[in-house]
């Protein structure tokens, strides 16, 4: 027996319609859509979160249960985003639970050719200790610079003077797409404090 497309359609709508009234229930997509979710999110504490994937910062919430994340999806009261989130978005819930995510820091010696897992704890403190080592060994309190001064007969001369700058050239921070405004402004307040010089965006490299 051979179907066109057409008559295929038909015969499997058919058996569609014929099961659910057979059943005594029939629901639309969207509502068995709803019922599916009502279900899944029932008695879940419902927590509002920020997408980590860009600046945009759309609204995003979490579900759990039992401490594990059991669904995610847009916040419709969000200002920035109302409900709608783009496909990496929509797919934040895949990201937490996902086997091969790394959840904790991973540090590789110099020389070695594996990475091995760390604490975090020990990750921060070694972080910290770098910082401050490589900030003590280039950090300059002052320099000279050649400036242009006008002489008593007009003319214009280098002369060198020494400035107070108070800064490192051995550190430089790279900031990234995911970070908000808020994020930005603490983070350029602490760097600079530190006597940073060079600070970039990833957008711009």
């Amino acid at each position: 027996m051979s179907l066109s497309r057409r008559d295929f359609l038909k015969l499997t709508g058919g058996t569609a319609v014929a099961a659910g009234a057979a059943g005594g229930v029939a629901l639309s997509a969207e509502q068995a859509e709803a019922k599916e979710k009502e279900l899944r999110i029932k008695d879940a504490k419902t927590t509002t979160t920020i997408c980590p994937y860009c600046s945009v910062g759309c609204g995003i919430l979490a579900y759990t249960k039992d401490g594990k994340v059991i669904h995610t999806e847009g916040d419709p009261d969000h200002p920035i985003s109302e409900g709608t989130l783009c496909s990496k978005g929509a797919s934040l819930y895949q990201v937490i639970n996902n086997p091969t995510r790394v959840a904790k820091p991973r540090y590789r010696a110099p020389g070695a050719s594996d990475w091995k897992e760390v604490e975090w704890d020990w990750a921060l403190d070694e972080i910290a200790k770098r910082v401050k080592e490589s900030r003590d060994k280039t950090f300059r309190a002052k320099s000279k610079i050649k400036v242009k001064e006008k002489t008593a007969d007009g003319k214009e001369v280098d002369v060198e003077k020494e400035f107070v700058v108070n800064r490192t050239d051995g550190i430089a921070h790279v900031g990234s797409a995911a970070l908000d405004n808020e994020e930005c402004y603490m983070l350029q307040k602490l760097v600079r404090s530190w006597g940073l010089v060079y600070v970039e965006h990833q957008a711009r490299i």
